[in-house]
């Protein structure tokens, strides 16, 4: 390809839009343009660099021994009824209407759609195993699209789903897919670390997320260095997520109440003249379930993990309740609201507790009376706790789960998730099979998902530096740039850039032919920025030394080399720079 008759336009300031290294990068490069929020079109660069991540994937499916399909993006509103995910995915579905005013769904996602292709399709035990996948794009109502291509309404992703005989099966199918995203993130040249995580709207029994390090990644990761334990925040525990709080009273004092006149927070309480230590106290939360409200009773100096929480009630249709609310069922403002039996006015709230605070002692609470709380409270005497759970956000320096040494926090990208479903959609959608004895029995499932745009990012977000991109030659637009630093259309100049260029394409190395009517600092700077893995430059001084010079785009040095070795030299390269 020639430079002058492609499409490439390089922006020297990055847009104010882009509040991130690689969203920055994917502009200034001209591998996208934006349309609206959280949409965008991808330029030819951008695409060739989309293109060979799909071609990852899909080399890595079919070794894995998926089977491609490609499945409706429109689909009827009735089949996310029957699986329950109408009302629990709501948030996040476009939903679009056809000239006789039917209602219809932008796909997310494609679980109710493949699993009625195999119900209607797969009978037998004889058919099975199989897994399902295609790339596709997909859309999501993002209420904040930002990042670029990392939280876009409309995006393209990989979506696999295999379906089992058994359980012992499904987890079999769940460690090929894994393995095999292994492998699809290194050949992009990811460097990736997998996290156990919460299942969320999909559902299932088990998850891993594949986790790209980055300071502006949007996830959290708890991790241990020592054991390699590693999980999600929405999912991560901690030795300390059970057990009583510190220094317990042997013989608790009676529950005395007290006037806090003006406290309306853990800090308030903290502070002079109560100097109730944050561990000290009970943070109470009040959460509208499904129009209906719901105690949740937490350590003063801890945070509700509402991942856990949503986990635990089996649903995301949850809120915090206004003060209205709190104030129509509790009869209490925040500030003093508690779980003491003796006053709570509304016996059928549900409260629900995290396991940090059960059997501690000397606590201090609201007294669900403005201006006044309790203390000496006995958390098993005085409480009442409809049910215990693993609530809180792990912190930190807490003790690992496994091993005991201290957890670290870092963030992360998310690039693929896989999750072991179960027979929840199949059961719901009636994708069954008859096995050997002649019994109909539900196929067990797994979904597995790649976010194939942002894994494109990611690669930039994870290799760049001050000039620019620094692609893996795997993904990279093009294998090698070669650079005329002579505009004119005739002369040893041009006439050994285009020998060269003939050479490299002949010997099946993608090549761009830099054969602008441009000053050489441009042309160098866009080749940095766009990141070529290598630039091969042809100039007059450096032939009157009968020479080309090669150079690196990851940290390398200019290397002068003979004219006649220049296209042998670069293909031993980029071969040996394919292979890894």
């Amino acid at each position: 390809m020639r430079w002058t008759q492609t499409l490439i336009p390089t922006l020297r300031e990055a847009p104010a839009e882009a509040e991130i290294v690689s969203h920055q990068l994917l502009l200034r490069a001209g591998l996208v343009r934006k349309l609206a929020g959280g949409v965008y079109s991808f330029l030819p660069l951008g695409l060739r660099a989309l293109r060979k991540v799909e071609c990852i994937v899909r080399e890595e499916m079919d070794r894995a021994g998926a089977i491609e399909v490609l499945l409706p993006a429109l689909q009827p509103p009735e089949i996310w009824q029957q699986s329950g995910r109408y009302e629990a995915a709501r948030q996040v579905l476009y939903k679009v209407y056809d000239s006789a005013r039917r209602e219809w769904v932008l796909s997310p996602t494609a679980e109710e759609v493949i699993t009625l292709l195999v119900a209607a399709e797969i009978q037998s035990y004889r058919q099975l195993p199989r897994n399902f996948y295609q790339i596709s794009v997909k859309f999501r109502d993002e209420i904040r699209p930002r990042f670029g291509l990392m939280r876009a309404r409309e995006f393209i992703m990989k979506d696999a789903y295999s379906f089992d005989v058994s359980d012992e099966a499904a987890q079999q199918s769940y460690q090929r897919m894994y393995d095999a995203y292994a492998r699809i993130f290194a050949r992009c040249g990811l460097r990736t670390f997998a996290v156990e995580a919460d299942t969320g709207v999909i559902g299932g029994s088990l998850s891993h997320e594949f986790m790209v390090p980055a300071e502006t990644g949007e996830n959290e990761v708890a991790y241990c260095e020592a054991c390699g334990y590693a999980a999600n925040l929405e999912k991560a525990v901690s030795a300390v997520a059970g057990g009583c709080s510190e220094s317990p009273v042997v013989e608790s004092p009676a529950l005395e109440r007290f006037p806090t006149p003006g406290v309306q927070t853990i800090a308030d309480l903290a502070a002079e003249p109560y100097s109730v230590p944050p561990e000290r106290q009970i943070k109470t939360l009040v959460y509208m379930v499904e129009s209906r409200p719901w105690i949740v009773l937490l350590r003063g100096d801890d945070a509700l993990n509402e991942a856990k929480l949503a986990a635990r009630l089996g649903t995301t249709t949850f809120r915090p309740a206004t003060a209205e609310e709190i104030e129509q069922w509790l009869r209490a403002r925040p500030g003093s609201l508690g779980a003491v039996r003796s006053a709570l006015r509304d016996t059928t709230v549900p409260v629900w507790a995290d396991e940090r605070l059960r059997g501690a002692t000397d606590m201090t609470t609201g007294a669900n009376e403005d201006g006044f709380h309790f203390r000496h409270v006995d958390v098993t005497r005085d409480l009442r706790v409809d049910q215990w759970g693993d609530l809180r956000l792990v912190r930190a320096g807490e003790p690992c789960i496994r091993c005991g040494e201290s957890l670290r926090l870092r963030r992360a990208i998310e690039v693929g998730h896989v999750f072991k479903l179960g027979t929840k959609y199949s059961e719901k959608l009636g994708a069954s099979f008859i096995d050997e004895s002649g019994v109909r029995r539900p196929c067990v499932m797994g979904c597995y998902g790649i976010g194939v745009t942002r894994t494109l990012q990611a690669v930039i977000e994870q290799s760049h530096d001050a000039d620019g991109i620094i692609w893996p030659v795997s993904v990279a637009p093009y294998e090698v740039c070669v650079t005329l630093l002579q505009s004119s259309p005739t002369g040893q100049v041009r006439e050994t850039a285009e020998r060269l260029y003939r050479e490299l394409v002949e010997a099946g190395i993608e090549v761009i032919l830099d054969d602008r009517d441009e000053r050489p600092g441009v042309k160098f700077k866009d080749a940095d920025l766009i990141g070529f893995p290598f630039r091969v430059t042809v100039g007059e001084k450096s032939l009157a030394r009968g020479q080309i010079e090669i150079k690196r785009r990851a940290g390398g040095t200019p290397e002068a080399v003979s004219v006649d070795e220049a296209g042998a030299r670069v293909a031993a390269y980029v071969r040996e720079a394919r292979r890894g």
